[in-house]
């Protein structure tokens, strides 16, 4: 039974699981269970290119972050556990939890967040309930979002992103993953806001 599981490894997913994988000394955090589905094949990430980024070098490549970002995980936080090459195909909500169910295995969580991409292609069952068209993104191109308030679908069910119904920029998804792995921190903190900061000396 893993405390959290993120579903998607581009900004919003890998964002998400750095900022919940820094927050391995703070008591509320210590021996949580988490794990990131890091399946990538439809990111929009694969043919990015980043000009306009506060601190990443310009000319970096969308596929450099996505070969880049586990490897960061794992290095800084090899407690999160990757799940590689399984394609998620269904999410359901139990009693006190969900069932994660993949191409290969099924997976429990107490938490649940959904952070793969806006196209009318995700093919996830069990989200069928809360696809709408996209709120900030032009008609024509087909997007969805996952209907939420400030990310929350429902009571520990997540969405990060553009599937959250936000801009697709690499900044803004980024951000947003950053967004839910603090309000989970939150949650596992009796409430109280909880957010987690590096510090120089």
């Amino acid at each position: 039974m893993y405390d959290a599981l993120i579903i998607g490894g581009g900004a919003a997913g890998l964002s998400c699981a750095l900022v919940l994988g820094s927050a391995q000394n703070k008591v509320f955090a210590k021996n949580k269970q988490i794990a990131i589905v890091t399946h990538q094949k439809t990111s929009h990430l694969q043919t990015a290119l980043f000009n306009n980024v506060l601190g990443l070098e310009p000319g970096t490549s969308g596929y450099s972050i996505l070969e880049n970002g586990p490897k960061q995980l794992t290095n800084l936080y090899p407690h999160i556990e990757q799940i590689d090459k399984e394609k998620v195909c269904e999410v359901t909500k139990t009693d006190n939890s969900f069932n994660i169910v993949t191409n290969k295995n099924n997976y429990n969580a107490k938490c649940v967040v959904i952070a793969v991409g806006y196209t009318n292609l995700m093919t996830i069952k069990g989200l069928e309930q809360y696809v709408e068209p996209h709120p900030r993104a032009a008609i024509e191109k087909d997007r969805i979002w996952l209907k939420n308030t400030d990310h929350l679908i429902e009571e520990n069910f997540y969405v990060a992103g553009s599937l959250a119904g936000w801009r697709s920029q690499f900044a803004i998804c980024s951000g947003s993953g950053a967004h839910v792995a603090t309000d989970i921190l939150t949650l596992w903190n009796d409430g109280k806001q909880a957010k987690v900061h590096d510090k120089i000396g």
